[in-house]
């Protein structure tokens, strides 16, 4: 089922800039999305056009068929959500039981079913132990995690990344990778945007290339990573892995089927290769 659908939507801010222009994309419930792109390509813009923050855009923006600036918030926020950034920039409560809380609590549940939410939303960001923790006692990484947990705390089936990864060490970063992906695996629909093209071919589905506000290219990653050529037009690279085979293809004559974007497929692709004499 097609959860949100973009077409020919743009966007411009107040003082001209076009920050979205002419997008068409749509996200099928369950579907694991990236928006990449380097700084300033329109990834936060799009993800803020789709959460009903921004509404004087032009075309369509929609959410499970229906546009999204004829929605009120709270029929927005029952069902999907956005996690900032800067996880600094939601988290206001003492603990992180009570920011947990707090959504459900003004969705007007009772206290037994908000407490009930909390547990299993702490639970399933691997938080249960840190619930009576300060918030200022957390790590820039397990901040992020509350973010998260507050959100499936309030129902949300769809959740809106804008660079989950970002000030995470390199472990950080996989753990919460890993952390989206049991999420998705457990029916929620995600949509990130990120500039780590090393992450993207271990967990999405689908990856959309934007540029200036514009999609340059979609599909898998197998489909979006090319050549380098074509990334650097739009100031990315290859994931290390792709872009080393890609020399050893292209410019040492070694016969490969195709371009790994995993460490594990290459490993497999050159043991092949090496075994074949």
């Amino acid at each position: 089922m097609e959860r949100i659908a973009l077409d020919r939507a743009g966007y411009r801010y107040p003082d001209g800039t076009e920050a979205v222009a002419d997008v068409s994309l749509s996200v099928s419930g369950g579907e694991f999305i990236g928006l990449l792109g380097a700084n300033g390509s329109g990834k936060s813009t799009l993800l803020f056009m789709m959460d009903g923050l921004l509404k004087d855009y032009s075309g369509s923006v929609r959410l499970d068929g229906k546009e999204i600036r004829s929605l009120g918030p709270k029929d927005i926020y029952r069902r999907m959500g956005l996690i900032f950034q800067n996880p600094d920039s939601q988290l206001f409560a003492s603990t992180v039981a009570e920011d947990v809380a707090f959504g459900p609590l003004n969705m007007g549940m009772s206290r037994s079913e908000v407490d009930s939410r909390v547990d299993e939303a702490l639970r399933a960001v691997d938080m249960s132990e840190h619930a009576r923790k300060g918030i200022n006692n957390l790590s820039f990484g397990q901040k992020k995690r509350v973010c998260i947990a507050g959100l499936l705390a309030m129902g949300h089936e769809i959740l809106l990344m804008d660079e989950p990864t970002a000030g995470l060490d390199p472990m950080g970063e996989y753990r919460m990778m890993g952390l989206l992906r049991k999420l998705n695996e457990s029916g929620v629909t995600i949509v990130m945007a990120t500039h780590s093209v090393d992450l993207v071919p271990l967990f999405l589905d689908r990856l959309f290339i934007l540029s200036k506000g514009r999609i340059k290219r979609g599909g898998s990653p197998e489909d979006v990573f090319t050549v380098p050529e074509e990334m650097e037009s739009v100031k990315l690279r290859l994931p290390h892995i792709a872009e080393l085979i890609h020399k050893l293809r292209h410019e040492d004559g070694l016969d490969f089927r195709r371009t790994p974007l995993t460490v594990g497929e290459a490993r497999r692709m050159l043991l092949e290769r090496l075994g074949g004499g």
